[in-house]
Order: C-alpha cells, then structure tokens, then sequence
C-alpha cells in the first residue's frame, strides 16, 4: 500500500505538530502542513482548503483561539467548515485541543469557558467503559498527558462517545464517529513546548502563577520518557485507523 498523507492545520507557532509528526513521519507518513495563522490573505499558501484533496486524513492541532473566536482568528470559519465535510465524508479525523473544540462546534455541539477554570499540566487519562474498548483510546489506560485548556466541550454532537473524562467530569476524549476522534489533551507535546505557553510567558512573573508553573514545567520534564512511550503508540495506531479506512472505506450514514 503507498505511502499516507495528512493534512495538519496548524494555528500558531508554538503548536506544530511536534511529536506526533515526528512519530508519523517515521512510518513514512507524509504531513502536509497549513500554518493557518500565517495566511496573507489574497495568497494560496496556508489558505484553509475547500476540502482535504488527496489527503488521507485530517488532523488539527491546538491554540490559544477559542473554537468560537471568527474575529481574532478569521481561519476558523472555514477550518470549522473543512472539518464538518471531512468528517462527513467519512475522511479520518483527529482534533488536538482547540481542534477537538472545534470539531465538536462544527458537528453540531457547543464549546465554552470551562466554569471549574482552566486545566493545566500533568493530567491522567480516565477512560470511560466505550474508552476502555476503543482501538485508538483503549491502550491508554492508566496513561497521562498533558492539558492546557480553558475552554470545554459543554454539548457534544449527537452520535458523539465519550472515550475519557477530565477530573472535572469534563470530556477529555471523544469519538465523533468511527473515523473521527477528538482529545482535549496534548499527545504532540513536548516539555519545551509546554513551557513556551506558560512558564516563558509574561503571567508567570506573578509568584502565585510562576510557582504553579515551574512545579507544572518540572514533572512535565520528568515525565518526557513516559509520555513518549504512552503516545508514541497511539500515533501508530491512528496511522492504522487510516490504513483500515483507505482499504476498506466505511460510509460516513454507518
């Protein structure tokens, strides 16, 4: 079988795909990536397309947007409208973070302010009974991964499954149908990256702030190892979903 390409929709600088691309592009992966928020307008490159092309699946990743936010983020309205076609076109799907968001607001549900305040740092995985048996979610049980999230999925869209839970009973991941998935939580992470978003940022010069920075940055660091021996194969079987999805093409009604 030849060789996969995914489309990955990128919204900022400090959130490429990270470790997930390097994962993929060891299994001969080839990702095509849009920095979305480095479009000029009038110009082709890193428009948000009308739909994936040739692509075998979809991937977009997280950011500081909010799912909803059209006027700071004009690429989101058709990055929203690219997902609801590739998902119904039975394309695979996964949503990182703002990209589970944004997945769940182009399906049909609702994204806000987390009321309970904003997830930081080193987060287990709690899979629900349909987590358990899922083939992507299943294997990360007893897992954890890293969140950095203030908006939530408040109302997921009608045929969602809820796969894992915040500890604030919050969706954590989700499969929107059986090709599609969307986690609330960074598997691309890495501890540098974590750190541009938060202890490099001018907010941790509060004291409060830094100290539940640096305390987040350094298990995070401790952690390297074990996250990537956690994720790296849910990178691969993603890649296998893919594969299983272009030899035998489900339709998008099942």
């Amino acid at each position: 079988m030849s060789a996969l390409t995914f489309l990955a929709i990128e919204h900022e600088d400090e959130c490429p795909p990270a470790w997930l691309g390097e994962w993929w592009q060891e299994q001969g992966v080839t990702l095509r990536r849009i920095r979305a928020h480095a479009h000029t307008p009038g110009a082709e490159a890193d428009a948000i397309p009308a739909d994936v092309g040739d692509a075998d699946a979809l991937v977009v990743l997280g950011g500081e947007a909010g799912a909803n936010d059209d006027a700071d983020y004009p690429w989101l309205p058709a990055t929203r409208a690219l997902i609801a076609s590739a998902v119904e076109a039975g394309v695979p799907y996964l949503g990182v973070c703002l990209g589970h968001q944004l997945a769940a607001v182009a399906l049909g549900g609702e994204v806000r302010r987390n009321p309970l305040g904003m997830a930081t740092g080193l987060t287990p995985v709690t899979l629900t009974e349909a987590g358990e048996r899922d083939p992507l979610l299943g294997p990360c049980a007893g897992s954890v991964a890293v969140q950095w999230n203030s908006d939530v999925a408040t109302r997921l869209p009608g045929r969602t499954t809820v796969l894992a839970t915040a500890r604030d009973g919050t969706p954590q991941a989700v499969r929107f149908a059986p090709w599609a998935y969307g986690v609330q939580f960074h598997p691309e992470v890495t501890p540098e990256q974590f750190d541009s978003w938060w202890v490099n940022k001018p907010s941790a010069a509060d004291p409060v702030r830094k100290a539940e920075a640096e305390a987040a940055s350094s298990a995070i660091h401790a952690a390297r190892e074990e996250l990537r021996a956690q994720w790296r194969p849910f990178a691969s079987r993603f890649v296998d979903l893919v594969r299983d999805f272009r030899r035998e093409p489900v339709s998008p009604a099942s």
